[in-house]
């Protein structure tokens, strides 16, 4: 304990740092949870090509036909057309879907409910990959478009069964066939957004031939937004023309370069006041830090829009990766600033140590390298005299070399040396005089080749 107080920073920035990890993590939990936003990452697979979504909230009177649709596919087609893309034998360059929103009650011969009904073109399911317990989606390849997708809650409520595929009932009196029944989402933010309401999906071409809704129409609906900002709107066939059109739109396209999508989208999209949605960038930092910078505006809703459970989940999950982000930048500051002055620090310490060890170190042995080299490159011009100079250095000249006193004259007199003990002048005589009958050295000892000397320099 001592010392984890004695280092209190290094402790503190790492207890810091562990919960900046753990930040990191769970913002990266809550940007990966939704599969409603994934639809780009699903539809690139492991291929190359770049996709990206984009959603498109509308008010109730927006009155986005189908026709308004077909006509925005062929802009978008042509954008692609214009980008390099093959559009007519490519068919994986783009898909969308489409959906409206309503109050409906439903009966059986068991019971009887109130739902909330989502009517759905295109490719919806590809955008929303509900998990079937049993039965199959809706597909826009379907013969009839009278069978509907029910979930769990309501398929219970009805039958008492999941595995009811194919059974009937009725949906304000028009007989429906159940195509499937689906598994709510069970992450927290989907599970908010749903409200504990029953839902039923049915294909939107149904949907346009009837009006389901009643009168009585309930505030979290889309008729109830229309009864509260439009009063005189509630009964009557204006109120059956405007719930039968679109109010949500979603789109998948390929992306050369990022922001191509959302900027075609947005530039060609037939309706107006329209809340546009990037869904492949949503929780990237960009986009959470341009969230932090409108969060008291962003909360406002003055258009009437409607936003189905799955957008109010996704808005949810922003605002949660938010707080992640920021307290990921607050616990990772201190951590982030002692390492950038333990980087600074070393750096000076080890120029320091460079300059004072390493480097004289270094050049001390570059020297030594460079002499044996010299030294090497004599023996190889002068091979006669590099062989009788036993190594060019007699035992004498490497003792010089050493620094050291020459060896004595093993012949001499013990007697002389015991006589004069410090007469270094007369051992220096000694070892200047040549035996004259000494044939062990070469001739002309005492004055080495000039080839040599430069050598050893």
């Amino acid at each position: 304990m001592r010392k984890l107080l004695k280092h209190w920073p290094l402790t503190l920035a790492a207890l810091l740092a562990l919960c900046c990890g753990l930040c990191v993590w769970r913002l990266w939990a809550v940007s990966n949870l939704l599969d409603s936003q994934k639809a780009a990452r699903r539809w690139q697979g492991t291929g190359e090509r770049s996709y990206a979504q984009v959603t498109c909230l509308m008010p109730p009177l927006a009155q986005m036909t189908l026709d308004d649709i077909y006509k925005f596919r062929g802009e978008m087609l042509q954008k692609l057309k214009g980008a390099g893309y093959d559009i007519e034998n490519d068919r994986g360059l783009y898909a969308d879907a489409w959906s409206g929103f309503a109050s409906a009650k439903v009966s059986s011969g068991r019971q009887s409910g109130e739902v909330q009904l989502v009517a759905v073109g295109g490719n919806f399911f590809d955008f929303h990959p509900l998990r079937l317990l049993s039965g199959n989606y809706l597909s826009p390849d379907d013969v009839m478009d009278d069978r509907v997708l029910l979930d769990s809650d309501t398929a219970w409520l009805l039958f008492g069964a999941w595995d009811v595929a194919g059974m009937s009932f009725s949906l304000e009196g028009v007989p429906m066939v159940v195509a499937g029944v689906y598994a709510q989402e069970k992450d927290v933010f989907s599970q908010s957004a749903y409200g504990g309401g029953n839902y039923i999906y049915m294909s939107f071409s149904a949907y346009q031939r009837f009006n389901p809704l009643k009168t009585e129409v309930q505030d979290n609906s889309i008729a109830g937004v229309i009864t509260n900002l439009f009063p005189d709107a509630v009964t009557g066939s204006f109120q059956k023309e405007v719930l039968r059109t679109a109010v949500c739109y979603e789109i998948l396209m390929a992306e050369p370069v990022k922001g191509f999508t959302y900027s075609s989208v947005t530039d060609k999209f037939p309706a107006k006041n329209v809340v546009f949605v990037e869904n492949t960038y949503r929780f990237t930092a960009d986009r959470l830090l341009s969230l932090a910078k409108h969060m008291i505006t962003r909360s406002m809703q003055v258009g009437g829009i409607y936003f189905p459970y799955w957008e109010n989940a996704a808005r949810a999950a922003e605002d949660r990766a938010l707080i992640w982000a920021a307290c990921a930048l607050v616990t990772g500051a201190f951590p982030i600033a002692l390492l950038i002055y333990e980087l600074i620090r070393s750096a000076v310490h080890g120029k320091k140590k460079l300059e004072q060890d390493v480097l004289p170190g270094a050049r001390r042995k570059s020297r030594e390298f460079v002499r044996e080299q010299s030294r090497r490159r004599w023996e190889r011009k002068h091979p006669e005299e590099a062989a009788n100079d036993d190594g060019y250095l007699t035992e004498e000249d490497d003792f010089f070399k050493k620094g050291d006193e020459p060896p004595a004259d093993k012949t001499a007199d013990p007697a002389d040396g015991a006589a004069n003990p410090d007469n270094k002048d007369v051992k220096s005589a000694d070892k200047d005089a040549k035996p004259a009958d000494s044939d062990t050295k070469p001739e002309n000892k005492e004055a080495f080749p000039t080839d040599k000397e430069a050598y050893l320099l």
